[in-house]
């Protein structure tokens, strides 16, 4: 049996119960070392780091046993909850888990209805598509960050605000409301969130 638990943003305290028990339960966890760690109390399974294929993953033992697989966030938005159901021909049980964007809307007090939900993960985003909407939100990596997005508003001379939230859930979190000329370069993990400047 393989289960695939949402950890959500980072803090255990935002954990469903459903994704305590799955790991209470486990014989072994896979994750990152960060998700790992996050985790560690609350399970005794073997934890192991995942392969740095993810194709490798499927040959994990399986049978018979408990096998939980960590996603950051919601497994099922932007997570590796898609590659899960595609790549293993049993059934998977795929726990939810509270996403940094969720967090981030909730942090800023903004309704997330009719807001669409983008990543900039391994891919350049349509940037003149995503701009026309009144509300974007984006999981970045490294490569396309806040102050990438922030150029590319800049370049079409749209009126915008940036939220930028760092380590969510975290003692470290961060956020911010800023004009896309006041984006600086570099920031810790984070999502954004654009809005029509009002």
């Amino acid at each position: 049996m393989i289960t695939v638990v949402g950890i959500g943003p980072g803090d255990t305290n935002l954990l469903i119960n459903a994704a305590r028990q799955a790991l209470s339960s486990a014989d072994s966890v896979y994750g990152s070392k960060r998700q790992l760690q996050e985790i560690a109390e609350l399970t005794t399974a073997t934890c192991l780091l995942l392969p740095k294929k993810l194709a490798d993953l499927k040959n994990i033992p399986h049978q018979n046993k408990n096998v939980v697989i960590l996603a950051s966030g919601d497994p099922l938005l932007y997570g590796i909850g898609n590659w899960a159901m595609t790549n293993f021909s049993e059934d998977i049980h795929i726990i939810p888990g509270i996403s940094a964007i969720q967090m981030m809307f909730h942090q800023i007090k903004l309704p997330m209805n009719d807001c669409f939900i983008t990543s900039s993960h391994g891919k350049t985003p349509n940037f003149d598509f995503l701009l026309q909407h009144e509300k974007v939100a984006m999981v970045t990596d490294s490569i396309i960050g806040p102050y990438e997005i922030a150029a590319e508003i800049s370049k079409r001379n749209l009126k915008k605000i940036m939220f930028i939230g760092e380590n969510l859930s975290s003692t470290e979190e961060r956020i911010h409301k800023l004009r896309p000329e006041e984006v600086e370069k570099k920031y810790d993990m984070n999502v954004v969130v654009i809005v029509d400047e009002r």
